[in-house]
């Protein structure tokens, strides 16, 4: 039997395209969750694996849609291949039910985290270097309590607009 598993990391993203790859695939029953794949708790997948019996596949639509580790998808599949249940991974075309599969799963999963650690060391080299241009970067820091006041002294006088409040005080 095909068990497919969708995920998305938002409430904001959608399972449609997935669940709809699941179902032209071939899967009889299919669960998901909306959660990060970095969280520990899925029921979704959790669910999926209860179901589960040997000789049965767990079809996921991407790798990353299993877990976001190397270390968490090795973990995954190794407790399959110890249950007897196959993964297959749609947009890859990996099939861990034969050796050749399993290699390719490896080789996918290495690049995977390879491509998200690659992901972060440039977020983090971009993030140093706007901070080093004087860039801080984030939400813009709340009225400090001092402007607050003289913008409601000048507005409750009535003798100054709101815009020219703003103009004489640096915008707030």
């Amino acid at each position: 039997m095909l068990i497919g598993y969708a995920r998305v990391s938002t409430d904001d993203q959608n399972l449609t395209l997935q669940k709809d790859a699941l179902q032209q695939a071939g899967c009889t029953k299919i669960y998901s969750d909306r959660i990060s794949g970095a969280k520990a708790q899925r029921p979704g997948l959790s669910l999926a694996l209860d179901f589960a019996r040997s000789g049965d596949v767990l079809v996921v639509w991407r790798l990353d849609r299993l877990g976001r580790s190397l270390k968490d998808l090795i973990e995954i599949v190794s407790t399959l291949d110890e249950r007897g249940i196959g993964l297959q991974s749609l947009q890859e075309s990996i099939v861990t039910t034969n050796n050749s599969g399993r290699l390719v799963f490896h080789l996918f999963a290495a690049l995977a985290e390879f491509e998200r650690n690659l992901i972060r060391e440039r977020t983090t080299a971009g993030l140093t270097a706007a901070r080093a241009r004087g860039h801080k970067g984030g939400r813009p820091k709340a009225l400090d309590p001092a402007k607050r006041s003289l913008a409601v002294k000048l507005y409750t006088e009535r003798q100054h607009t709101i815009g020219e409040i703003c103009k004489s005080n640096g915008d707030f």
